[in-house]
């Protein structure tokens, strides 16, 4: 992981956009400067886990471009993703708040990723002293709680397309492979037969799946593997939690 350097407001990075797509968008001018006060930027490496299941340690970070997943790993070390974080996405709010706080889930890069690192004593205090500030942390709490509900009825009723979509980024996570050239291209070492046991359905109908994910330029298929060539798209077909593609109103 690449050391953090201090934001300068002012410095786009595309900092800017993952704001605005954010609930922090509802701040301006003064409060968003004094939200934005010892802010950090932070390339974390494709396959890193940055923070772990138990730990205490307060923080909130923006993702401003990557893919990060938010997941719980059972005793015998399967991993099950709860939530998979878009640029605009905001990490580790709850920690801020709750009482003898340890992390419920770990969070991974599914790809190279860069996040805003804010500090929590600082916005803790925009907080409690700006209206502003804290009316944006409950919307972000509110959103919480209601895409984490809807991850309960997406794991149980959702599409064989969004089974498959939400299976491939999970299995890409675990092998954290980055294919070369521009674009990440997460490789995927799995047969459609295996795929379709996976998801709880049949070899043909995971054959159409995978053809809708390829014509939509998320993937491409091979016999033997699968390319992940646009994660972030991926991640918007498995329906887990929802960022808004453009700025919030």
């Amino acid at each position: 992981m690449s050391g953090p350097r201090a934001y300068r407001l002012g410095v786009d990075d595309g900092v800017a956009a993952a704001l605005a797509a954010s609930n922090l968008s509802r701040l301006h001018g003064p409060a968003l400067r004094r939200l934005l006060a010892g802010a950090r930027l932070a390339r974390v490496p494709a396959g890193s886990v940055t923070h772990r299941e138990g730990e205490t340690v307060e923080h909130l970070e923006l993702v401003v471009d990557g893919l990060v997943r938010v997941f719980v790993t059972a005793p015998d070390g399967r991993s099950m993703t709860v939530r998979y974080a878009r640029p605009g996405a905001l990490l580790g709010v709850v920690s801020m708040y709750a009482d003898g706080f340890r992390m419920p889930a770990g969070t991974q890069a599914v790809i190279a990723t860069t996040v805003l690192r804010l500090s929590p004593d600082v916005v803790r205090r925009a907080a409690a002293e700006d209206a502003h500030v804290a009316d944006a942390l409950l919307h972000e709490l509110a959103d919480r709680v209601l895409s984490f509900i809807q991850e309960i009825t997406d794991s149980a009723f959702t599409s064989v397309r969004h089974r498959v979509a939400r299976h491939l980024l999970d299995l890409a996570s675990q092998e954290s492979r980055a294919g070369a050239g521009a674009r990440p291209a997460l490789t995927v070492p799995v047969s459609q037969r295996e795929l379709a046991e996976a998801v709880g359905s049949v070899r043909e109908v995971v054959v159409r799946a995978l053809r809708d994910l390829r014509e939509s330029g998320a993937i491409s298929t091979h016999r033997d593997h699968i390319e992940i060539l646009d994660p972030v798209r991926l991640s918007r077909e498995q329906g887990g939690t929802r960022v808004p593609d453009g700025p919030r109103r």
